[in-house]
């Protein structure tokens, strides 16, 4: 059972996202060859280069710590399949804008890796964008529709602190307990560095020209080249598909739904700057946009000034003259952290911890040898929207790496508890449901031992 667990830490994201998302577009898209059905499960069907790819794809993900057989991937792409099929005898419902927002996202996200959505498109063998994004909406109302079918067979469990200890103790005897990584606590104070008043009348001035000399047949594309500070440019024009479920920034959507073809906006600002937009053409929901981006620049004496400044905070703080989070809420310019003591929340959890051995190794190699208490000396820093600013970092807790204990990681176990007992409910469901679904399974796989009776044996 333990090997089962272990499987489904891989298996669970991959199924739930690369099977649904791009990843599983290339054997249909790029017109392979019809591969062999291996099982049908209602209307549902799995081929036979479906359990290659997605076995390959877990000891990828793994790296080679699981080694996962045919049947073992099988049995769990079937049980997707059979969550499938009964989301829709379920009456399960998914909106057309969760559908969107999903597919947007995946299409931004690969668009990036390409660098263009013509190269994206390229690669995966699509006619053009619709055609992708026709796809996608069919592979992502799938996925929607398991995760809720999940939800809606575990929406009652819960797991009392008796069933938490019982499942501790159960690890502990079994020599199982887990091993959790380094996490650490941070918490910092920043101070921007921004650029003066006659500097950001400098930008909008020379983005008015531009304008002019666009509205009188210049080339926005051309313009783009020379004086945009968009790195995008270079690769696609300065050209970008909008539509309202796009993961541009709000300004950038607004504009382009605001334009009318040809027009050719004010200067607007957005965090990353100061932009010019022209609008090309209109497909359906999606506006087809040209920008230029212009940031002003900071003074070098501007940014020893804001360095200064946060040397002197820092100094009062050992000094004991202020404490850290009184120095947060009088001197820190980050919106997202002066109003809680400065901690910084981890993106990928929400949550304000991070483990230490996922961390991006910059970021790593500044706060790896800190001790608790413990603070970075200030360091200049620059968004990705291009906001330069010096700022410091203080290592608020830290836990190294350690086998579990029910006291300090109640929480964990009581997640790892809720789990399994998920787990345990999604395979009772799936015990039954399988006697009343039409399943056909082809010959030659008819030899795997299965763990649930997908072959509806009469002995089991």
């Amino acid at each position: 059972m333990q090997q089962k667990t272990t499987i489904l830490k891989y298996i669970k994201p991959l199924i739930l996202t690369a099977f649904f998302g791009l990843v599983s577009l290339p054997t249909s898209a790029q017109k392979i060859k019809i591969d062999g059905v291996t099982v049908v499960i209602g209307k549902n069907i799995v081929l036979d280069s479906d359990i290659e790819k997605f076995k390959l794809e877990v000891e990828q993900r793994s790296e080679g710590k699981i080694k996962i057989s045919d049947c073992e991937m099988l049995e769990q792409l079937m049980e997707q399949k059979l969550l499938s099929h009964h989301a829709i005898i379920d009456s399960v419902t998914v909106s057309d804008a969760e559908i969107t927002s999903n597919v947007e996202r995946n299409i931004q996200y690969f668009t990036q890796q390409y660098g263009s959505p013509e190269k994206m498109i390229k690669a995966y063998g699509f006619n053009d964008l619709e055609d992708l994004k026709n796809e996608l909406t069919i592979i992502e109302k799938e996925n929607l529709l398991i995760r809720k079918e999940q939800e809606k067979i575990t929406e009652k469990i819960d797991v009392t602190p008796e069933e938490v200890r019982l499942y501790f103790n159960g690890l502990k005897e079994k020599g199982e307990l887990p091993q959790f990584p380094a996490e650490i606590e941070l918490a910092q104070i920043v101070i921007n560095a921004t650029p003066t008043k006659e500097e950001n009348e400098r930008i909008l001035n020379k983005l008015n020209e531009i304008k002019k000399e666009i509205e009188d047949g210049a080339s926005i594309r051309m313009k783009a080249i020379i004086n945009s500070d968009d790195p995008g440019v270079t690769q696609n024009g300065g050209k970008y598909p909008v539509t309202k479920e796009s993961n541009f920034i709000k300004e950038f959507k607004e504009m382009a739904f605001t334009l009318d073809i040809g027009q050719v906006s004010k200067p607007f600002k957005s965090q990353f700057g100061y932009h010019l937009m022209q609008l090309h053409e209109v497909k359906g929901d999606t506006r087809i946009a040209s920008h230029i981006l212009m940031q002003p620049n900071i003074s070098e004496e501007e940014l020893t000034a804001t360095k200064e400044k946060l040397e002197n905070i820092v100094a009062d703080i050992k000094a004991e003259k202020i404490t850290f989070e009184d120095a947060v809420k009088q001197f820190s310019e980050e919106k997202e952290t002066k109003n809680n003591g400065g901690l910084i929340i981890n993106p990928s959890t929400g949550e304000s911890k991070f483990d230490l051995t996922r961390m991006d190794p910059a970021f790593y190699a500044r706060v790896s040898d800190l001790k608790k208490g413990e603070m970075t000396e200030p360091f200049y820093d620059v968004t990705r929207g291009g906001d330069k600013m010096f700022k410091f970092i203080l290592m608020k807790n830290r836990t190294d790496t350690h086998e579990a204990n029910i006291v300090d990681d109640y929480v964990k176990v009581q997640q790892l508890a809720l789990q399994k007992k998920k787990e345990e409910t999604i395979t009772k469901w799936s015990k039954e449901k399988i006697k009343d679904t039409y399943i056909k399974l082809a010959d030659q796989h008819r030899k795997c031992n299965f763990i649930r009776n997908w072959k509806k044996e009469t002995n089991k």
